[in-house]
């Protein structure tokens, strides 16, 4: 009678497009466009090229999710690019592009944000650098916790957080418009001439500043009328985010000399606050900033158990029983959120997470790639069929989402052969898994996404 009861379990779909747009930019916006801004500036060599090198990533991202947006259109389903992958490729795609995913990317982004939060942290309450490990762990938890409950509340967090964090990204940008003294075009670093001007390595690092936006996808199955919402949240969400980023580059190179930006590193913007506002200025930043991380923990936090969700509902992951268990009363994967949160506890007190989530930069744009091909095969698989939504400036859109990812993939292979070769590892050894559990369960109902679930 239990087991009976379960499967009338469905996830929730009452997350509207408010909710699903301030995911989309909470989950982007972490910590990036604070402590990034003196990479950009100095691969790029002066403020006019940063600018530039922004505005780049920004239609570089904008391209992929127009892409995204219109297969999303079409797949709506919990999972996102897991799905979209197996609809695509097949299964075994499909399995390995979910689990790299849950395995090392998904948990090691979570764990870099909950290490870096807790040197925050640490720093703003005076706490030993000893305590680092449990606050970074404590955090994940509590924020885990909160994903536990009915969707709702991890929307609304979501919409508190993303609110929150625009504070001071609208302080920055407000002082920089309107009371900064320098020129935000012209500037450039004379220390740096010898190696600046590589602008590609400028582009590259604000479009991992920009990663983040499909994630919004794998909650599809919980999305009020997704086919309309989830290609409007991407899209939207990613304009905003490059109109973020771009008013903030540019107070800040108002703010301050392109030099000074150059000589502090990740300490420009709270310089920049010390000097506005003074030294409350400094603790509110660092407040924003905290929100900030939190609030793109959260989105990390409620989108990636999804997928490990949609695998164990095809029996593709061991304890699947386990981890498609739906809570009667919140219709929330317990199980799979604490399982996920199980790994990220692990890599906080075990591995280096940003050099893990680093490795998986390379397999997760490989994926990008083969989605962004996608477009191609469902308009011919679908000829003739209305869309919901269609890519606009079809095929310039894709085709320049694809150039862009291969730029991201060449230039990985170029800096990182060993990191690349690790990358291959973690995906490879999920091959193995993917038919012990198909053998496992051969003959078995498939529980994946079904068209009853998404009309």
């Amino acid at each position: 009678m239990q087991q009976d009861n379960q499967k009338k379990v469905s996830l929730d779909r009452d997350l509207g497009l408010w909710s699903a747009l301030s995911l989309v930019i909470g989950t982007i916006i972490g910590a990036g466009v604070f402590v990034r801004q003196s990479a950009v500036l100095d691969d790029a060599g002066s403020t006019t090229m940063g600018l530039l090198a922004w505005i780049a990533g920004g239609i570089l991202t904008l391209t992929a999710g127009l892409t995204i947006a219109e297969i999303a259109s079409q797949l709506p389903q919990t999972g996102g690019l897991y799905v979209y992958m197996e609809k695509l490729y097949g299964k075994l795609w499909g399995f390995l592009s979910g689990w790299m995913q849950i395995i090392i990317y998904g948990p090691a982004m979570i764990a870099s944000l909950g290490a870096y939060l807790a040197i925050l942290l640490s720093d703003f309450f005076g706490f030993p650098s000893s305590w680092n490990i449990p606050l970074a762990i404590g955090t994940v938890i509590a924020v885990g916790i909160l994903n536990l409950f009915s969707n709702r509340y991890g929307a609304t967090f979501a919409i508190i957080t993303t609110l929150c964090k625009l504070v001071p990204v609208g302080a920055l940008i407000i002082f920089g418009l309107f009371f900064g003294k320098h020129d935000a075009f012209g500037q450039s670093i004379s220390e740096v001439h010898a190696t600046a001007g590589n602008f590609g390595v400028a582009i590259l690092a604000t479009l991992f500043a920009f990663d983040g936006w499909i994630l919004v996808a794998n909650l599809g199955g919980e999305i009020k009328n997704p086919r309309k919402l989830l290609p409007q949240a991407i899209t939207y969400g990613i304009l905003a985010v490059l109109a973020i980023y771009l008013l903030v580059s540019f107070g800040v190179y108002r703010a301050i000399p392109a030099e000074k930006i150059h000589s502090l590193g990740t300490s420009a913007i709270p310089y920049i606050a010390n000097q506005a506002f003074g030294d409350v200025g400094g603790k509110i930043l660092s407040i924003g900033i905290i929100i900030s991380i939190v609030g793109c923990m959260n989105g990390k936090i409620m989108t990636f158990p999804r997928i490990m969700y949609a695998m164990a509902r095809r029996n593709q992951l061991p304890f699947s029983k386990t981890l498609s268990y739906l809570h009667p009363k919140s219709h929330t994967p317990i199980f799979s959120t604490v399982g996920e949160l199980a790994i990220v506890a692990l890599m906080i007190v075990f591995a280096n997470a940003d050099r893990l989530s680093e490795l998986c930069i390379f397999t997760v744009y490989c994926f990008y790639v083969m989605a962004f091909v996608g477009v191609f095969l469902l308009r011919k698989r679908n000829a003739g069929k209305k869309r919901v939504f269609s890519t606009p400036l079809f095929p310039i859109t894709p085709i320049v989402a694809i150039l862009g990812s291969l730029f991201v993939i060449v230039s990985e292979i170029q800096s990182d052969l060993v990191g690349v070769l690790t990358s291959f590892v973690f995906v490879i050894i999920g091959i193995p898994v993917f038919y012990y559990q198909s053998k496992k369960h051969a003959g078995e109902p498939d529980n994946g996404p079904a068209e009853e679930e998404i009309d």
